[in-house]
């Protein structure tokens, strides 16, 4: 690890901002944090991290905070093109570090629950569907900035899952699949559930995230996963770990109601199947975590 250094975080309160808070802080770092209201500033600010109340349309506090760190990783909102915008202008010239929390649905395929031997490393060419054509667009824009004086990084993770160390211990994919479970009395998937997704530990994400700030030339990408498994291998382990009398297929209708069209076709019916090759060669990145299996079976 390198200097300490004055790190603002977007979505500090969150999922994956959260744990990358932790991490930066253990590793010495100062975090300032944006938080949405005052009893996520509470929360934060009991784990070490300044909070800032804000939302991500509050360009000139982004501004703020921008100039005022050493760098920013914005964790908040893959998608949400106008605070990159007022960070990155804010940057610009600095040669300060930017890091965007993208994720690897930039390749999903919308295959509803069928497999997919397509695999993706940092340097594929992306062909996104028209449902992640804006996030490929600003990733690439993202990048671009190197060429104007900021270090700016993407890092795109799978589907994330264990337990956070930030304000938010949850995930996404799997505590939904979880809760669905619960209430039909059989773990579900769409289709015949044999789509693939990568899978990343939250601990070895945010080692990557610190990885990157210490040693990331500008204008890289990085995918982050150790592994994959199919939804069907999902639904099972979740079936094994709440004692249920098994699995069960549903309609990608039937998912959409559950959990919305988009997450339905581009997140629980999708393939995204990466390869973190250049994490692991050029930052010496070694995800160890337990597996994502391992860890729904010992919840």
């Amino acid at each position: 690890m390198g200097k300490t250094m004055n790190i603002f975080v977007t979505g500090a309160a969150g999922y994956i901002g959260g744990s990358v808070a932790a991490a930066l802080t253990r590793g010495g770092h100062r975090v300032t944090g944006l938080v949405r209201n005052d009893e996520r500033a509470a929360q934060v600010r009991s784990r070490g991290i300044a909070p800032v109340v804000g939302t991500l349309d509050d360009a000139a506090v982004l501004a703020q905070c921008a100039r005022s760190a050493d760098a920013v990783i914005h964790c908040a909102d893959a998608d949400h093109r106008a605070s990159v915008a007022a960070l990155l202008n804010a940057l610009r010239g600095s040669g300060k570090t930017f890091v965007q929390t993208s994720g690897s649905g930039i390749v999903a395929d919308g295959a509803g629950g069928e497999p997919s031997d397509a695999v993706y490393s940092e340097d594929t060419p992306v062909h996104p569907v028209p449902a992640r054509a804006a996030r490929v667009a600003l990733n690439r824009d993202i990048v671009a900035t190197a060429q104007h004086g900021v270090r700016a990084i993407v890092i795109a993770p799978t589907m994330i899952y264990g337990r956070g160390t930030g304000a938010n211990p949850n995930s996404i994919q799997v505590p939904k699949m979880t809760a669905l479970a619960r209430k039909a009395g059989v773990a579900k998937y769409i289709g015949r559930g044999e789509n693939i997704w990568s899978n990343v530990h939250i601990e070895d994400l945010a080692d990557l995230f610190l990885a990157a700030l210490d040693r990331a030339p500008a204008g890289a990408l990085y995918f982050a996963e150790n592994g994959e498994c199919s939804m069907k291998e999902i639904a099972d382990a979740i079936a094994r770990a709440l004692q249920l009398g098994g699995t069960a297929s549903m309609t990608l209708a039937e998912a959409a109601a559950e959990w919305g069209e988009g997450a339905a076709r581009w997140s629980f019916g999708s393939n995204s199947r990466v390869r973190a090759v250049r994490a692991r060669s050029e930052l010496g990145w070694a995800p160890h975590r337990p597996g994502l299996i391992e860890c729904i079976e010992k919840q």
